[in-house]
């Protein structure tokens, strides 16, 4: 009876195995994923952005990733890596044998120092190279062997070349001096982009000389890009992709039902943050911090949440988001409740003629953008105190205005680089930060740098508890709320809890037909 029962459940599980087994029909059919993040350029150099990085994390390979859930970088291109001195200043990785580029040249050391080297040479506007902020020379000691030079110690520098700034580009086929243009790359990543138009789509093909930290490839997968959530909406709900994600309406989001048989959803915890960012510069109206602190006094985050996002995401009262170390809650200690009494007190005490009138931008077509700002725009209208011009770019664009400092306000999501506080740092809030805010404190600098040396982590915490109470005190920006990250793909898709984790990998591999 025993053995009758055994083989009646190897039985079950044999059918069960078989179904969650891709049929062979499936088994190189493309998986269609919408979203509204954009692609600002094909060339590692030149973006910054979670559109690009998506893709790079792709088609490119780094020296090191990150696992599902890992919070500390594995080897891919890399054999292996490691600091080679206690003072955190000199850190040597050793290359994998036989990855090769598409045209058939070995990948050596020299092109690993020639990709950090050349971002930092190009120091694009919108490009990565204030990560590489502590690396001071790069050398390639052998065919298989780099090490990279560092000007202080820096325990977060192996996180940093597991992002897409440290992607691997062949030497040969990328200038030195300027971005590559063109709808092509050069990589060595798990797939390779056999069609590319410009906002609409991305054919992406598994690379079958793939060599790295996976142990094989996923399916073939067709990117699409949708200027707006509403046009994802549709594409979704009218059957034309497979899984859709970053960013469905908050209306669609607020819907979803995981229980529901026709669709597969996954609700997960996210890094990503959202901030009003604050143009510091002499000669805005929003220079003197009396007037930011003023703004600080009047946004009311819970009814953002609620009302503009239907409760799908989360109010954000400091630099640093929930679940990462050293989290505070330090807007909310200095600014717990709107009070326009308070902000006019402070804008009284700067002297400045009321209303004062600030231009407010926004990225057209990223998630309810329009809709937060027309929200944000009544909430600092209230009073009187404060007169606000608001105006939506396109993504390409809007990314070019806030670098050159060409808005006084501006707001934009901030997708963690990697799983460490440090990517809310100098990122942020540095002297010549990614945001451009036009804002510098010594102080936040050295906290910043002082942070860096811990190879323990948790050491970091006090440092930027620190940094949180400066910055809720300088305003140079806003924090306005953490997103869940929402992932739909119909019951035929696996793979989905898989695909964004905040991490900065978009594991496009994981998914699979069922």
């Amino acid at each position: 009876m025993r053995i009758l029962v055994t083989l009646l459940v190897l039985a079950v599980v044999g059918i069960g195995g078989w179904q969650l087994l891709p049929s062979q029909e499936n088994k190189n059919k493309t998986i269609t994923v919408g979203t509204t993040d954009a692609v600002t350029d094909l060339d590692p150099a030149g973006a910054y952005d979670a559109g690009s990085w998506a893709l790079f994390s792709n088609v490119f390979q780094s020296l090191l990733t990150f696992e599902p859930g890992g919070v500390a970088p594995v080897p891919d291109a890399a054999k292996s890596c490691a600091f080679q001195d206690s003072a955190l200043r000199s850190y040597r990785c050793t290359l994998r044998s036989g990855i090769t580029f598409p045209s058939g040249r070995t990948m050596t050391a020299e092109d690993v120092k020639y990709s950090f080297d050349r971002v930092k040479k190009i120091n694009s506007d919108v490009g990565p190279a204030s990560l590489f902020s502590t690396l001071a020379t790069v050398s390639a000691d052998d065919a298989t062997t780099v090490t990279f030079h560092l000007s202080s110690p820096d325990a977060t520098f192996p996180l940093k070349v597991a992002t897409g700034a440290g992607a691997i580009v062949d030497k040969d086929r990328y200038p030195a001096n300027s971005l590559r243009t063109g709808t092509s790359v050069d990589g060595t990543g798990p797939y390779t982009l056999t069609s590319y138009t410009k906002d609409q789509q991305a054919e992406l093909a598994p690379n079958s000389h793939y060599k790295g930290y996976l142990s094989g490839t996923g399916r073939p997968i067709e990117l699409r890009y949708y200027t707006d959530s509403a046009k994802l909406d549709s594409a979704w709900k009218g059957g034309r992709i497979d899984v859709a994600t970053r960013n469905l309406s908050p209306d669609v989001l607020s819907r979803l039902n995981p229980s529901d048989p026709d669709n597969r959803v996954t609700e997960s915890d996210s890094a990503e943050t959202r901030n009003l960012y604050l143009n510091t510069r002499t000669g805005s109206p929003l220079h003197d911090v009396r007037v930011r602190r003023a703004l600080a006094w009047l946004v009311n985050r819970e009814e953002l949440a609620a009302t503009v996002y239907q409760g799908t995401v989360d109010p954000l009262y400091s630099l640093i988001p929930t679940g990462i170390t050293g989290h505070t809650t330090a807007f909310f200690d200095d600014y717990p409740t709107q009070s326009v009494q308070k902000a006019r007190e402070l804008l009284t005490q700067a002297g400045v003629s009321l209303p004062v009138r600030f231009t407010f931008g926004y990225g057209i077509g990223r998630g309810a953008g329009k809709e937060e700002a027309a929200a944000l725009k009544k909430q600092l209208e209230a009073g009187g105190l404060f007169k606000v011009d608001v105006q939506g770019y396109e993504w390409t664009d809007f990314q070019k205005r806030w670098a050159a400092g060409k808005m006084d306000a501006w707001a934009v999501g901030w997708v963690a680089d990697y799983p460490d506080p440090d990517t809310f740092g100098a990122a942020l809030v540095g002297t010549g930060s990614t945001m451009s805010t036009g804002y510098s404190n010594k102080v936040v600098d050295h906290l910043v740098l002082d942070s860096q040396q811990y190879a323990d982590r948790s050491r970091a915490a006090n440092d930027f508890k620190d940094i949180q109470s400066d910055v809720a005190q300088d305003v140079p920006l806003l924090p306005l709320w953490q997103r869940k990250e929402y992932v739909v793909s119909t019951e035929d898709v696996g793979g989905g809890q898989y695909l964004d984790d905040g991490t900065g990998v978009f594991r496009l591999w994981r998914l699979q037909w069922i």
